[in-house]
């Protein structure tokens, strides 16, 4: 099951298509509650094998569940619940998706990077790349308070603006150039900020080719985008449900399922 404050099908789609297709006795099902605690006693209480947690649920859970894995204990922040005879493990599969995508991408830890946003994506990422080794960054955001108190617990500085700086490695995680929102058109990094990446990482997944990752590979730069970061989540999440782990092709036919 999953609980959000706004449901959706998108995770009902992903996971249900992959049970059918590997012949798996599950159901997956979207909720929202008014009684969190209540909720967590009912997965335990039902049996429910697992719970995918959206807004505004992830940091408000932690109290309910029995043991926080590094994933989740990193940003203090919880996405998944693995339900095993009653006890509940607690986990975040956006953490692991974006430390396991610049690993697979061989990014080096000695690229200086940039990241703009000071969200729980945000957090997601800064904790992934503290926790790969990265050691030279900076976090951009126009909110003081939020952008400074975020650099400083992951080790990094704070800025409001770019400005000069060239990172071989940026990272998008705003909401800039995400479809149908007010900067749907706009990117979220200066032109020249761009040309002088490496390696640039949109965490923003509708559209896949947003503003920022048609310029990249216009450009010729590597390219991380939030569509791998979204299928790589759920995949996570699926395995940890199920201990079972579909082909690259399953995966991809039920990603493209869960948004049409």
């Amino acid at each position: 099951m999953s609980l959000a404050g706004r449901p959706s099908n998108i995770g009902t789609r992903f996971h249900n298509y992959l049970y059918e297709e590997l012949d798996l006795d599950y159901v997956y099902k979207a909720f929202t509650t008014s009684d969190l605690p209540g909720a967590i006693r009912g997965i335990r209480a039902l049996g429910i094998r697992g719970c995918g947690v959206s807004m505004p649920f992830k940091q408000a859970c932690i109290q309910y569940v029995d043991r926080v894995h590094e994933s989740a204990d990193a940003i203090q922040a919880v996405n998944t619940i693995v339900n095993t005879g009653g006890f509940l493990d607690a986990y975040n599969t956006d953490y692991i998706a974006v430390r396991a995508l610049l690993a697979e991408r061989a990014i080096s830890v000695s690229d200086s990077f940039a990241v703009h946003g000071s969200g729980g994506m945000a957090k997601a990422v800064l904790a992934a790349l503290r926790d790969s080794g990265f050691g030279s960054g900076i976090v951009i955001a126009r909110n003081e308070q939020t952008g400074e108190a975020l650099a400083t617990q992951y080790g990094y500085r704070w800025q409001a603006e770019l400005h000069g700086s060239q990172p071989q490695l940026l990272i998008n995680a705003t909401p800039v150039g995400m479809a149908g929102g007010p900067a749907a058109d706009d990117l979220p990094y200066p032109e020249h900020a761009v040309e002088a990446a490496a390696t640039v990482f949109d965490v923003v997944a509708v559209p896949a080719l947003t503003p920022l990752v048609r310029l990249a590979l216009s450009l010729k730069s590597k390219v991380i985008t939030g569509d791998e970061v979204i299928r790589l989540q759920a995949l996570e999440q699926f395995v940890l449900y199920t201990g079972v782990r579909p082909t690259d092709q399953q995966v991809q036919r039920a990603s493209e399922l869960s948004r049409a």
